[in-house]
């Protein structure tokens, strides 16, 4: 079985809350890592989503401790949609 990881950044313009967050995170741009699996016994190639990953805190932010929380991808592309409406 074949896994894979794929690296993204995403930029919030405002302050944010995603419901895996204990708190409300600052604008920013934040790394997101998606794992996925492959899909066995198909006639193609093909992945399944497994987990997605934010990085916390922002690139660049002063770290004065790094925390990777399991977020639903659903409700960060929501996040991001209103984040540009605002």
């Amino acid at each position: 079985m074949t896994d894979r990881s794929t690296e993204t950044t995403v930029t919030f313009r405002h302050p944010f809350q995603l419901s895996a967050l204990d708190r409300p995170q600052p604008a920013g741009t934040y790394t997101v890592v998606t794992d996925e699996e492959e899909i066995l016994g198909l006639s193609y190639v093909a992945f399944r989503r497994t987990a997605t990953l934010f990085h916390l805190p922002a690139v660049g932010a002063s770290r004065t401790h790094a925390e990777v929380v399991c977020i639903d991808p659903l409700e960060l592309t929501a996040a991001l949609i209103a984040d540009r409406r605002a």
